[in-house]
């Protein structure tokens, strides 16, 4: 049996477990040779080679990381430099076209209603007050290299008695200033801070409302018993007739995802009807929606296209129309979409059930949800702004208040509300509002439902944006010349009526844009050249800083957007307060009505698939051989002689770009620091704009 030699195994384990005595071992020949015991290094030693190594290698780490960064660093320079390159093009190319927005409208027939010479008095306006500063600016230049300091608050005496022409004129220009113009200007001032104030305290209580609301979980939940019949398929669930209407006009880019969305909505067949209400003029759109019609059609769907010859009353004009047709006294609800937006197929599985048992509900509004949020700088800023509408404006009036303005789509009404309220009016252009407010002056409550999306489009172009604005706000303010009587007269509660006047009208749709617009764009540049009047650092920076932090809330991904946000709602307050003046003094830009312009993006999820699929589809029955229809031959040779779209100079953004500019030189004089930083950049916010630099982009 062989010997085992566990111990020696143990033993040489021990060994190398243990840290052995170096030994050196010293020959001068074969026969005399000696050994010599070094000292073993201790374990301050071993620690000491250890943290030598590691700090050799982290000063190695430090400088690759550093290396890193300087790597970086100059590729965002490189990137920064190739950015004010293209951008310096974009400008010189849009210079050089010339294209500007008041050369447009003139030209495109808008005359007839005379919007023109009204929106070239405004900015006749603008061009004085840029003169005039341009001028100012000049003269405080020169008194500033005459000695005059412009730090100091109290005039100096020693320039009244000096005998120089200039300086006797300088001196009257301030005593000017000091008795006649900063009196008037400072209480102006004061009367926007004050309204600045309660439009932010408006604001502030919007969000502890929603903060409320998200605290408690607070939301509209139908019955139960309504929601397990719809699952379970009972014959005696709550399945009312439901007619669907989907109002369009030359909208060629997205009937086809419209009309897919809502023949696949998840209802009893027998239970729904589709109106497609295409208000068209061209008759090549006409005939590609009325065969996308035909197709659905013989696939099974109940859809049927309805055609206007004549556009009177646009939107709202189409839908009393369609509301008149003899078989809409078989339908209970009617759902509202506009023709880029696509609901989900359980829709109405989502909004019909708050009505059971609710009788005195007249209104489920769904939240709008955007395929193109992310598509440039303009619609994630839209994102911002809608994203606080809805979950906190909308949200917040529906749960305490049971009132909100209809969004004109993306809603389901009951009919008997409707016809209750008076139907569908033309006297304005947002007729959405008018029939919400009519409503819910006769007792008729609304929901709001967060949790229910809708997905639809944001205009990507500036010139979309600022039209489909200007409708929004000179709107408003045409139905509340109108119907003020009306809410004074009703028998709706003070504190219903107070909430209609003062908050919904007043303060939301008429100070907001008043306020925003002089505040920050005339009166801040105006108290440069008359610093007798004051507006505060925490009036420019401060609040309204607070106020775009609780306004970004609702949208947190859009956070690195608060600056641009901060400018470009400033900037926009020129086109909504030209917007607010035009809709309350019945000017006649007040009542144009175009059609914001569509991309016709689908969504990324089921539908885009499900409307290939379709078309593939109805090639596949037609066969391989077979020839286009009509309708898609005109398409085709239409999309050849397709208007070229172009960027647009707009010169009322351009006019207060100069004016704001002009004023932050001023400022710099005075050593104003945060006035300046706010002009220089409020500036340049409007200069880009003004070059139609911040939406779509046209080469």
């Amino acid at each position: 049996m062989a010997p085992k030699f566990e111990w020696w195994a143990k033993g040489n384990n021990n060994n190398n477990n243990r840290k052995g005595t170096p030994v050196v071992v010293k020959m001068e020949n074969p026969n005399n040779w000696s050994m010599v015991e070094l000292e073993s290094p201790s374990h301050d030693d071993f620690l000491l080679r250890t943290h030598e190594k590691s700090r050799n290698k982290n000063a190695r780490q430090l400088t690759w990381v550093l290396l890193l960064k300087a790597h970086r660093a100059a590729g965002c320079l490189t990137s920064l430099g190739s950015a004010l390159i293209a951008l310096g093009t974009a400008v010189r190319r849009r210079i050089a076209a010339g294209r500007t927005d008041t050369e447009i409208s003139s030209s495109s027939g808008l005359q007839k209603q005379n919007p023109a010479k009204k929106s070239k008095l405004f900015y006749s306006c603008l061009k004085v007050f840029l003169w005039l500063s341009l001028i100012l600016l000049g003269f405080e230049i020169a008194a500033y290299f005459k000695g005059w300091h412009f730090g100091t608050s109290k005039l100096q005496l020693q320039f009244i008695f000096n005998k120089g022409f200039f300086d006797w004129v300088y001196t009257r220009w301030v005593l000017l200033r000091v008795e006649y113009l900063a009196p008037p200007l400072q209480f102006l001032a004061n009367g926007c801070i004050v309204l600045f104030l309660v439009q932010s305290l408006d604001r502030l209580i919007l969000c502890l409302g929603c903060f409320w609301i998200r605290f408690k979980k607070i939301k509209p939940v139908p019955k139960p018993d309504s929601i397990s019949d719809l699952e379970s398929g009972d014959n005696g669930a709550f399945l009312p007739m439901v007619l669907v209407q989907i109002p369009m006009c030359n909208e060629k880019e997205v009937y086809q995802q419209s009309i897919a969305a809502v023949c696949n909505l998840d209802w009893p067949k027998g239970k729904i009807l589709i109106q497609i209400l295409d208000d068209s003029d061209d008759p090549i759109t006409q005939s590609l929606i009325k065969e996308e019609v035909h197709k659905w059609q013989n696939q099974g769907a109940r859809i049927v296209y309805r055609h206007r010859v004549n556009r009177e009353g646009y939107k709202a004009g189409n839908l009393k129309s369609a509301m008149n047709c003899s078989y809409v006294k078989d339908y209970e609800f009617v759902a509202i979409f506009d023709a880029d937006f696509q609901p989900l197929p359980d829709f109405l599985k989502k909004t019909i059930p708050h009505f059971k048992d609710n009788e005195e509900l007249g209104l489920v509004q769904a939240r709008w949800s955007f395929v193109n949020k992310e598509e440039n700088l303009l619609t994630r800023l839209q994102n911002i702004n809608l994203a606080f509408h809805f979950e906190v404006e909308q949200q917040v009036n529906s749960v305490f208040l049971n009132f909100f303005g209809f969004n004109g789509t993306a809603g389901v009404w009951r009919i008997k509300a409707l016809e209750d309220s008076g139907g569908w009016l033309e006297r304005t252009t947002v007729e959405d509002m008018d029939i919400a407010v009519r409503a819910h002056l006769h007792g008729w409550k609304f929901i709001f439902l967060n949790d229910v999306e809708c997905q639809c489009e944001l205009p990507e172009s500036y010139e979309a944006y600022r039209k489909q604005q200007h409708r929004w706000h000179s709107g408003p303010m045409q139905l509340f010349r109108l119907c003020l009587p009306a809410v004074i007269k009703s028998k709706i509660s003070i504190g219903k009526k107070f909430n209609l006047i003062f908050l919904f009208f007043l303060l939301r749709k008429l100070i907001l844009p008043f306020y925003s617009f002089t505040l920050f764009c005339i009166i801040l540049p105006m108290t440069m050249f008359v610093p007798e009047a004051e507006l505060p650092a925490w009036v420019v920076c401060y609040i309204p800083a607070t106020m775009s932090f609780l306004n970004i809330l609702p949208a947190p991904k859009s956070f690195p957007f608060i600056v641009p946000y901060l400018l470009f709602e400033n900037t926009m307050s020129v086109t909504k307060f030209n917007a607010m003046v035009s809709g309350l003094f019945q000017l006649g830009s007040a009542y144009e009505w175009v059609v914001t312009k569509k991309s016709g993006r689908s969504s990324e999820g089921d539908l885009a698939a499900l409307v290939e699929k379709d078309e593939k589809k109805t090639k596949h029955q037609r066969g391989v051989s077979a020839p286009e229809t009509e309708a898609e031959k005109k398409a085709e040779k239409t999309k050849k002689k397709k208007k070229k779209k172009h960027n647009r100079i707009y010169m009322k953004e351009l006019s207060l770009a100069f004016l704001l500019l002009t004023a932050a030189t001023r400022s710099l004089l005075s050593a104003q620091g945060i006035h300046f930083y706010f002009l220089l950049f409020q500036g340049i916010s409007f200069l880009l704009v003004g070059l139609d630099l911040i939406g779509e982009q046209v080469e």
